[in-house]
Formats: structure tokens, C-alpha cells, sequence
């Protein structure tokens, strides 16, 4: 579906997964008018130039993300982990040595999959990680990278969530790129 398509569908939201509540839903217009809220919720975007398969295989399969992480965050995931539908949980290991379990809160294969992180055994501590991708008219896909940690509840985590910036979604993103670009 083009980013056109999904827009008329949405409501006139490019790029909003299907999913998403649109204003005056769900009390979407509460955040509209929480100007902390906005600050929680970080985004990056770029274009590539790749079939939105092969970069939505590069996300959803965990064991391939410490290869484009931006963060400096991710050290490995074991294999067989790949992605299949909201429920599933993936363990990643970050270069601090621990191990979070991540579960996944929202997907529709080739376009959307968004993650809690949580420390092994204990609940999602409330901040999410999304990637939704459009097929764009050319072919080539809009990727849309989210950080949002507006439902943070781990004092212990919010420095680094205040500390992760767009400019680090978009490393990400230009990692996922050049990889992507180069099958």
C-alpha cells in the first residue's frame, strides 16, 4: 500500500499505522495539548532505496539489529528470534552485558513492528521502540524510526531515555540504509 493509500485510510496521516488513534480518539487529543508528552516521543526518517521486505527482514529479525544500531546500545541477540506478530518476545543483549526482554506490541509484516523493553522476567518499564515503513510511488520505502518513552515508569532509565536524540534514530536509520541499499 502507498503512503497515499494508508493517508486516505488514516484519515489524512501519512505514514500512521493502522492501528494508530487518530485525533479525538482514545484520548489522542489529551497528548495533542501535554507539552511534556512531546518532549518523550522522538522520531527520524529517511528514504531507501530497497524493497520494503528485505528492510523489514533486517528489523524484524533481532539476531540481524546490533548491525545498523545508531545507539551504541546492542551487542547480539541469539538466531531464530525473528519477529511474527504482536506477543512475541525477543531477548538482546546491550554492550552493558545485560540482557532485556523485548515485547512486541504492535505488527503487520512489511510495514510495522513496535517494541517493549523490559528486564528479564519483570514487565515492559513503558517506553517503546517503532519502526513503520511506506512504499512510495517510486518504489522506495519512507522508514520512520519512534522512541517513545512517554509511559517511562524506571526513574533508574530516564536519563538515557532523556538522552536519546533523533540524530541517534537516524544513525539507525542510515545504517539500516546502507545495508539495505547494498543486497
Amino acid at each position: 500500500m502507498s503512503a497515499e493509500q494508508r493517508a486516505d485510510r488514516d484519515g489524512g496521516v501519512p505514514g500512521a499505522p493502522r492501528e494508530c488513534a487518530a485525533y479525538g480518539e482514545n484520548g489522542a487529543e489529551d497528548l495533542a495539548y501535554d507539552p511534556d508528552h512531546c518532549g518523550r516521543v522522538v522520531t527520524a526518517h529517511d528514504v531507501i532505496d530497497a524493497p520494503a521486505s528485505a528492510i523489514f527482514e533486517l528489523i524484524a529479525d533481532p539476531a540481524r539489529q546490533a548491525e545498523w544500531d545508531g545507539n551504541s546500545n546492542l551487542s547480539h541477540a541469539e538466531r531464530d528470534q525473528r519477529v511474527t506478530g504482536v506477543g512475541d518476545v525477543f531477548r538482546m543483549t546491550l554492550t552493558n552485558g545485560k540482557t532485556r526482554e523485548n515485547h512486541v506490541v504492535e505488527f503487520l509484516e512489511g510495514e510495522l513492528v513496535a517494541w517493549k523493553p523490559a528486564t528479564m522476567g519483570e514487565p515492559p518499564a513503558g517506553h517503546l521502540w517503532r519502526w513503520s515503513l511506506a512504499t512510495l510511488p517510486s518504489g522506495a520505502v519512507e522508514v520512520t524510526h519512534t522512541y517513545d518513552w512517554s509511559q517511562l515508569t524506571d526513574p533508574a532509565r530516564v536519563e538515557r531515555a532523556r538522552s536519546t536524540s533523533s540524530d541517534m534514530l537516524a544513525a539507525s536509520i542510515s545504517r539500516l540504509k546502507t545495508l539495505a541499499e547494498s543486497v
